[in-house]
């Protein structure tokens, strides 16, 4: 059976006879017209029924020839002979683009046949193999034999240069484990450096030596790649000075470097720190092995004695300060609360807003920069609110702590210029606060308008790009003007930014910042969630919440807290209130909704009802102006040694908790420090922290060089190549910052393993 096809052509109607998509038996489909009948001496490829073409399967030039021509003509779709034959895409792509430039002629040009590099002579693979045996970096054999290194990497993959094996002494972590183990019978698992723990048992010896050995697939050694970051961010900044004294075979650095690991790691609690082999993570910080649990808890005591974890988490507030003063130009403050579930005490009740509950615990209120980095962090067991703390130990902190302030001169001169802002929530609207804060200390302050008036006309909304201090451009409509908050002597003269959202809604910021732009005003403002965000993850990946020991200590008598008795009070008004404010509505709308008189029954149920509620409006209102007499007579703060025993509760202890909270600031400063090495047009912000938290558990080489001085970390490969190459991109910025490991002349040189060829791919500088 044939198929016709009418079309004009000139005057006439000529018939084209189409091809039915008829298919030999045997034969592989590609389209509905082109199919290939493979055999194996020959392949035949078919026009509908007809044979159009053959050639031997091994003869790759007629293969790629043909089905570029059936690519080019329109015969057959690349896809279609990408999944027929198995081919790539760049290689179809490749032989399309020769047809297209060389015609047929070019699949059957002899190519030229190199027997050997043309950048890599003789004599230069000879002294690169001797630089490699050596244990040479590969960019330093590179560099000094002046070519590519892709060159060089290409020359070691086809086999022309050799990378010699590591060192036979490398130990394996079977191996490892035998040994640990056999060393439990003496002086305990992993304790294999017998001698120096008799002499710091002695005292003979004051803290371990850090000494590596060569190890192979060390767990979690992928934490080594956040020392420089951790490092920079003052793990050690002031440790010596500050903190107590550990006295033993495990000094100051050894804990406080093992507590930074542990917070990479995710490790949340010292409990948790049991599941991990004590041997293998000594391996990581040069030691046979860490301490156990108790005498790691004992350690962090005696660091944290005496208020010195306090002292040290203030001198680093300082030192991050100094570092970075634009940064501490602009602050956020918000409260925390950490909920206690413990029976020790009974804290003091405050509204948890995440769990929409008033809830025990300690409020912790946060001081941050504009990207959520903290500064310092105030624990307040008594909770007087956000603007009392920030009277009290805030803003007099800052004003001593903030580097670059304008003099006194400068701000005589200049009206409108602020020493520095303070960001927060609704929490801390107070026109009084914010004229305080100005005529005082000359101190801005930014946040949300409680209470705003009507919306303002759409028109006044001009879209302004605003560039968050995060780098991100984002478009907002917004509009200015002068506003006036509070009344009286709390008035006090405000800009006020509004934003105009898609849904018109219109979000409204107050601040007595008077320089700078409105945009400048937005991006400060709506910057807030980055602190939320901090609060999130740091309860997720960091555990602030969770308690680090247990014990309670009592709380200064002087300390003002509030009286029970005037919280009974307050709260009965507060019912009775409620009590009287539903029976007055009820008698309202029977005043506004009388009974005939007509029907006699009812109207006296309705009369006897309203003069039963009249009575109980009378009751209720005679018995809270008692208690308001009351509560006006009561004071509402007392001192805590005036409570009576019942209604007393004591402080948390605070100081392994404040030296790990210490720790754990450096550890997110150090993580959101390695991020942007990270970010790419493929990789966000978001993205980079997780491929960071999964280095930080990978495993890693550990091969210490003591002639070239160089510690080597080679980290295992990631599951993924794009993981791969992003990484690489990080280890080559650690590598230029040439970062000794401490207590060492050992430089950290930073590598790869298993690239895409299977080879080891090193990166350093």
């Amino acid at each position: 059976m044939s198929q016709f096809s009418p079309e004009t052509s000139g005057g006439g109607v000529m018939a084209q006879q189409l091809i039915l998509p008829l298919i030999p038996s045997g034969a592989t489909e590609i389209n509905h017209h082109v199919c290939v009948w493979r055999s194996e001496d020959r392949w035949t490829y078919f026009l509908g029924d007809h044979p159009i073409y053959s050639h031997h399967p091994s003869d790759q030039q007629l293969f790629r020839l043909f089905t570029s021509m059936l690519i080019d003509t329109g015969a057959c779709r690349q896809i279609e002979i990408i999944t027929t034959f198995g081919v790539s895409k760049s290689s179809a792509d490749r032989a399309v683009k020769l047809l297209r430039a060389e015609g047929t002629e070019g699949f059957f040009k002899k190519r030229k046949v190199r027997y050997g590099g043309t950048v890599l002579t003789a004599v230069k693979l000879e002294k690169a193999q001797q630089l490699l045996q050596q244990q040479c970096d590969r960019h330093e054999v590179a560099a000094e034999l002046d070519v590519p290194y892709d060159t060089l990497r290409k020359a070691i993959s086809a086999g022309r240069l050799v990378v010699p094996a590591p060192p036979e002494t490398a130990t394996t972590k079977s191996s490892r484990d035998v040994v640990d183990a056999q060393a439990a019978a003496g002086m305990g698992t992993a304790c294999t450096r017998v001698e120096e723990r008799t002499l710091a048992a002695f005292g003979v010896c004051d803290g371990a030596p850090v000494r590596f050995e060569p190890c192979l697939d060390v767990p979690k050694g992928g934490v080594l790649c956040a020392l420089p970051a951790l490092l920079v961010n003052g793990l050690l900044e002031g440790s010596e000075q500050l903190l107590g004294e550990v006295k033993g075979y495990y000094n100051n650095f050894h804990v406080l470097l093992l507590l930074a690991f542990m917070a990479m790691c995710r490790i949340k609690t010292v409990e948790k720190y049991r599941e991990h082999a004590p041997g293998e993570f000594g391996k990581i910080i040069g030691l046979d092995r860490v301490p156990e649990v108790r005498c790691l808890r004992m350690k962090m005591d005696e660091l944290s004695a005496d208020n010195a974890a306090e002292h040290w988490a203030a001198h680093l507030s300082r030192h991050w300060m100094q570092a970075d003063p634009d940064a501490a130009g602009v602050l956020y403050i918000d409260s925390h609360v950490r909920v206690y579930h413990g029976h020790l005490t009974k804290l003091p009740k405050r509204y948890v807003s995440r769990e929409k509950l008033c809830l025990r615990g300690n409020t912790d209120y946060w001081v941050n920069d504009a990207i959520g980095r903290p500064f310092f962090v105030v624990e307040k067991v008594v909770d007087a609110g956000l603007l009392n703390t920030l009277r009290t130990d805030i803003v007099l902190r800052l004003l001593k702590d903030i580097p670059g302030q304008p003099s006194a001169e400068e701000l005589a001169a200049n009206k409108r210029l602020c020493r520095f802002v303070m960001v927060f929530d609704r929490e801390g609207y107070s026109p009084a606060f914010f004229r305080e804060m100005w005529e005082q200390h000359r101190i801005a302050c930014m946040t949300y308008h409680k209470h705003p008036e009507e919306n303002w006309a759409e028109d006044l909304f001009v879209q302004h790009e605003v560039t968050m201090p995060n780098g991100e451009i984002a478009t907002l409509r917004l509009a200015e003007k002068e506003s006036l908050i509070g009344s009286g002597k709390e008035a006090v003269q405000v800009r006020e930014v509004r934003k105009l959202t898609k849904t018109g809604h219109q979000t409204s910021l107050i601040s007595t910042c008077y320089e700078g732009l409105q945009t400048l005003l937005a991006a400060r403002m709506f910057t807030r969630w980055c602190q939320e965000n901090f609060f999130r993850y740091m309860m997720q990946h960091f555990a602030i919440d969770l308690l680090l020991e247990y014990g309670t200590e009592k709380l200064s008598d002087t300390e003002q807290v509030v009286n029970p008795a005037w919280r009974d009070l307050n709260r009965s008004c507060t019912s009775l209130k409620n009590k009287l404010r539903y029976r007055n509505a009820s008698f309202a709308e029977m005043t506004l909704h009388p009974r005939s008189e007509d029907d006699k029954g009812r109207y006296e149920k309705w009369l006897l009802k309203k003069t039963a509620l009249l009575e109980e409006i009378e009751h209720y209102d005679h018995q809270l102006a008692e208690e308001k007499t009351r509560l006006k007579a009561t004071p509402k703060r007392i001192s805590w040694e005036h409570l009576e025993e019942k209604d007393q509760f004591h402080r948390l202890l605070p100081g392994r908790k404040r030296l790990m909270d210490t720790v754990r600031m450096i550890a997110y400063r150090a993580e959101t420090a390695m991020a942007p090495l990270l970010v790419s047009s493929t990789v966000d912000f978001a993205a980079a922290r997780t491929l960071l938290q999964n280095l930080f558990v990978t495993e890693a080489d550990i091969l210490p060089d003591s002639e070239n001085k160089i510690l080597l970390v080679r980290v295992h490969s990631a599951s993924r190549p794009v993981a791969n190459r992003s990484l690489e991109q990080l280890l080559v910025k650690l590598n230029e910052a040439q970062v000794e490991y401490p207590g060492t002349d050992l430089r950290l040189v930073y590598e790869l393993r298993g690239g895409q060829a299977g080879e080891t791919s090193k990166v350093s500088a």
